[in-house]
């Protein structure tokens, strides 16, 4: 598991500021817009008058204050370079400069741990295993990790759980990365802790283990499993693809879900716990979310016939189906399904600092220039993250709810709003240069 060498090239159209200059001309007053979103407050001023004259380009100045030492660099948001608007070509230089001083960072910060197999985070440190198969590919190795079964058993029998994984499946191409849960407990996969340090592993995949972004499966057997049931939807916005092997999915929902593939397998006569009747549910369930909304919802649910809770490798297939899907980190619609384990973004939504409710809802869809919520139910505030693969960010963006119109306007590209949300992930392809924060009205109870 050597040094990454991966450079996410970023593209840009040439001219794109000329809109953008011509409009602060016809425009001369600033106006400052600001945005809140996951632990980073920004205030965004759109004017070109900080930068007139002699005063360096925001892109040179970030340069400048990317060269500093780490360690002595003053706080950005305090910087005046990273408030102001910035054109499209100036907001791709200036997201490929943050990406490789995080690429540096993580480089040389996380490298031992990955070397070591064994990442920890607080009070809980997650081991794991590594096999590697095929070529890698231009774009960087897909990753699979699966989840061992086991669970509320000594630790030795979790131990032994965790070899068997680590053989279990075969990819034609990829890392296969089998962890060792970090606690023995019967929900030892989906504990709280498990979110950070699974978005921990990920970001030294992408940092120094040349891992694609847009290709992370899930997988898991048994108790394995009952962790892809609710860490897939909860944390769909990473993964391409999940497949979920004789388990069980609790109080999980599959809302989530909406833009990757999943897929169930359960013995026919895999009846502890009421697996294979709970999977029989899910199915109808699946079915019935992707009737309703056919761009949505991709899955596939078999009871495999005569086989209990060990399937004789026939769930293996599963591999290969996940295979064939390449996550987009910005689907055109976002059913987002708060878990009793919350979080503060997903996809291109995110709420504000210490906002995020077990149980909330929303689903948004956006076409051309306009956003819809379509749907908020315990959701007071809400940001909307944007960039130019979904939007026009030199002309104005609409924003409305039930036919109210809550945002329209430029939203303008900042070094501040790329930095935050990089920071926020880990993910070059979740990170957004522009932010509304609209606020919501909508009272309805919670779903059922």
């Amino acid at each position: 598991m050597g040094k990454a060498n991966t450079r996410f090239a970023l593209y840009t159209t040439p001219g794109a500021g000329v809109k953008l200059r011509t409009h602060m001309r016809n425009n001369p007053a600033a106006f400052v817009l600001t945005c809140v979103f996951g632990a980073f407050a920004l205030s965004v001023v759109s004017a070109s008058a900080p930068f007139a004259g002699a005063a360096p380009a925001p892109t040179e100045a970030l340069r400048e204050w990317l060269a500093k030492p780490r360690e002595g660099r003053p706080e950005l948001n305090d910087q005046a370079f990273a408030k102001a608007s910035l054109t499209k070509e100036q907001a791709g230089q200036a997201k490929q400069l943050l990406w490789d001083d995080h690429l540096a960072d993580l480089r040389a910060t996380r490298e031992k741990e990955w070397k070591d197999e064994a990442i920890t985070v607080g009070d809980h440190t997650l081991r794991f295993k590594h096999r590697q198969f095929g070529e890698k590919p231009k774009d960087g190795w897909s990753l699979y990790i699966s989840m061992h079964g086991g669970g509320n058993a000594p630790a030795e029998v979790n131990d032994q759980q965790w070899e068997n994984q680590v053989r279990l499946y075969t990819p034609k191409e990829g890392l296969y990365i089998a962890p060792r849960a970090p606690t023995n407990t019967w929900n030892l996969w989906h504990e709280g802790h498990m979110d950070d340090l699974f978005d921990r592993l990920l970001e030294d995949a992408f940092a120094v283990g040349d891992v694609n972004p847009n290709r992370i499966y899930l997988m898991g057997y048994s108790a394995g499993g009952d962790g892809v049931y609710q860490l897939a939807p909860r944390m769909a916005d990473r993964f391409a693809a999940a497949s979920m092997m004789a388990g069980h999915p609790n109080d999980a929902s599959p809302l989530g879900l909406r833009n990757i593939g999943f897929a169930i397998h359960v013995g026919a006569l895999d009846n502890g716990y009421n697996r294979n009747k709970v999977a029989g549910e899910w199915k109808t369930k699946l079915d019935d979310l992707h009737t309703a909304d056919p761009k949505g919802y991709v899955h596939v649910a078999e009871l495999h016939p005569g086989r209990g809770h060990w399937m004789e490798r026939e769930d293996a297939v599963a591999v290969e189906w996940m295979a064939g899907f390449t996550r987009n980190p910005v689907p055109e619609k976002v059913v987002w399904k708060q878990a009793g384990r919350t979080h503060d973004r997903f996809y291109w939504l995110a709420v504000p600092p210490k906002e995020a409710r077990g149980g909330a809802l929303v689903v948004a869809s956006r076409d051309g220039q306009k956003i819809e919520i379509e749907k908020a139910e315990e959701v007071a505030n809400l940001v909307v993250m944007l960039n130019d693969a979904m939007v026009d960010l030199d002309k104005p963006v609409t924003v409305t709810m039930k036919g109210k119109e809550l945002f329209k306007g430029v939203a303008p590209r900042t070094i501040g709003a790329l930095q935050a949300t990089l920071a926020g992930r880990g993910d070059p392809f979740l990170t957004f240069p522009a932010a509304v924060t609209v606020k919501l009205e909508d009272k309805t109870p919670l779903a059922k």
